[in-house]
């Protein structure tokens, strides 16, 4: 299976971007939870670690090991997961912070469970499309 190097480029784009998204979340959280008169919430103290295990160890994993680089389908599919993750850990946080639930969170977890899910399944498909036509090639 060959991988370009434009394609690894991408791959480690992707896994920059992701680790910055998780600076942020960093970041967020500590401010967020400074001016929350001590109170504390694990949504928020955590919310970094989706992007960094969901975004940056698994495209840095696709870097390192010369996997083909999702194509747009499942790219938009798992990135739109692992934000809906992000974003509703963090709206969890800022809730229970608040000291309010709201039974609608769960929408952000099934959305992005589903679309990594379905991110996930769409590049295996790929790259066993990949593999099929590599074989016939030769």
């Amino acid at each position: 299976m060959y991988t370009s190097d434009t394609d690894r480029k991408i791959a480690a784009k992707t896994s920059l971007i992701y680790l910055i998204i998780s600076l942020v979340c960093v970041l967020f959280g500590a401010v967020y939870e400074y001016f929350s008169h001590e109170v504390y919430s694990y949504y928020m103290l955590y919310a970094f670690m989706i992007p960094l295990v969901g975004g940056t160890l698994v495209y840095l994993c696709i870097f390192l090991s010369r996997l083909p680089v999702p194509e747009k389908a499942s790219f938009n599919l798992y990135n739109s997961g692992i934000a809906a993750l992000c974003v509703g850990c963090i709206f969890n946080g800022v809730l229970e912070i608040y000291g309010t639930t709201n039974s609608l969170i769960s929408v952000y977890w099934l959305a992005g469970v589903i679309l990594v899910f379905l991110g996930v399944i769409v590049y295996l498909f790929e790259i066993r499309g990949s593999i099929a036509s590599s074989a016939k090639e030769k």
